[in-house]
């Protein structure tokens, strides 16, 4: 049985899934910290880093379509060697990290959420669990995978938009982003660089890109789009 091909939207919501996760909410404080008023400034100069960044991918995806992502489009450049090596090696491990943080900061939350108390036990048995379900959603297939990420990425496009209606009626002191509250641009520029950790995402697409359906036409407006 031929295995189906990612769509359009379930492509886009692995890179906004990638984008709009643990990442955003965890950087977002340290941006303000910086950048102070500045701070829409520092998210534009991370999103014309993105736009940047995303065009390059766009090329490369539709290029080199592989699982292998980054790493396909460093060994391409720099063949198979030892430095393509190490790099393949710190990306997984930065992976491990990343899924190691949520999955705890999961623990975490839910323990909190279900008991009122951080308990030990359930904070655990809550993070391995996640791991779980996402092992087994990636082994039913890509396929399978796009669309448990397009729910979850609409459910949490949802809660977003929910906070930010709610933060702008309940929000004060506007007047604190006007230029007298601005930090310097290297502080700004900073906060920018910070954001862009979260905004990068995206470059999950790649590795989708062989599954794609019509991944040509389908990558470029992909990574146009988030």
């Amino acid at each position: 049985m031929k295995e189906k091909k990612l769509g359009f939207w379930e492509a886009f919501s692995i890179g906004v899934g990638g984008m709009v996760g643990g990442g955003i909410f965890a950087v977002l404080g340290l941006t303000i910290d910086l950048a102070k008023g500045a701070a829409p400034f520092a998210f534009l100069i991370a999103g014309l880093i993105a736009l940047i960044t995303a065009y390059s991918y766009a090329k490369l995806s539709v290029k080199f379509p592989s699982e292998g992502g980054s790493i396909e489009y460093i060994v391409q450049a720099y063949g198979n060697n030892l430095f393509s090596s190490i790099a393949n090696n710190l990306l997984l491990m930065s992976y491990v990290i990343m899924l190691s943080l949520y999955a705890s900061a999961f623990g975490s939350y839910g323990s909190a959420l279900i008991t009122g108390d951080e308990i030990p036990w359930i904070h655990k048995t809550l993070s391995v669990f996640v791991i779980l379900i996402f092992i087994l959603i990636n082994l039913l297939g890509a396929y399978l995978s796009g669309k448990a990420e397009d729910i979850l990425v609409y459910t949490k496009i949802g809660i977003l938009l929910l906070f930010i209606i709610i933060g702008f009626y309940a929000a004060k002191h506007f007047e604190r982003l006007s230029p007298e509250y601005w930090e310097s641009f290297i502080k700004t520029l900073t906060g920018g660089l910070i954001i862009f950790v979260a905004y990068e995402g995206f470059e999950l697409i790649a590795n989708a890109a062989k599954d794609v359906e019509n991944p040509e036409k389908t990558c470029q407006k992909l990574f146009i789009q988030v």
